[in-house]
């Protein structure tokens, strides 16, 4: 799989300037396929991954991430066969706690609440899942609370 995520952003994004280095732009990458995953748990934790929460996440995907309509498309895409064959959430958060600092993280948490709110409703299962998440990210409360504030006080603009 590795060699599709490399193919993929070789092909379609921005290449990275020659001082990152092969290795650190890989595992920006690699951060990327794995919020773009949590954000698509997120969509289907309700079993109904609707037309807004699609897009809800590419519109975040084109922003922040600089790209065009056709490859956040493609990204969402291989996110998702990642999210399928994952085992658990565990592959995706860990490689996100560990690169991200606490603003990164909380950025991440309020575009988390924007997808769970992008349908209109707040189902028990999306808001269970956003904790789960927000706790594997070492996310505090707080935080995931501030989080959704925003990303509501967003929806209403």
């Amino acid at each position: 799989m590795l060699d599709s995520i490399r193919s993929f952003f070789s092909q379609r994004m921005k290449q990275p300037s020659p001082e990152i280095g092969e290795h650190a732009a890989t595992e920006r990458h690699r951060l990327y396929i794995s919020a773009c995953a949590l954000l698509l748990e997120l969509a289907h934790a309700d079993d109904e991954f609707t037309a807004s929460e699609r897009a809800h996440i590419e519109a975040v995907v084109r922003r922040h991430l600089d790209v065009d309509e056709e490859t956040a498309k493609a990204l969402i895409e291989l996110a998702e066969l990642e999210r399928e064959s994952a085992i658990d959430l565990y592959q995706f958060t860990s490689l996100i706690r560990d690169n991200y600092d606490l603003g990164q993280k909380t950025l991440l948490a309020e575009i988390m609440w924007g997808v769970v709110l992008a349908d209109g409703r707040i189902e028990r299962d999306e808001g269970y899942m956003l904790r789960k998440i927000a706790n594997l990210l070492d996310l505090k409360p707080g935080y995931l609370s501030e989080a959704r504030k925003r990303a509501a006080s967003k929806d209403e603009d």
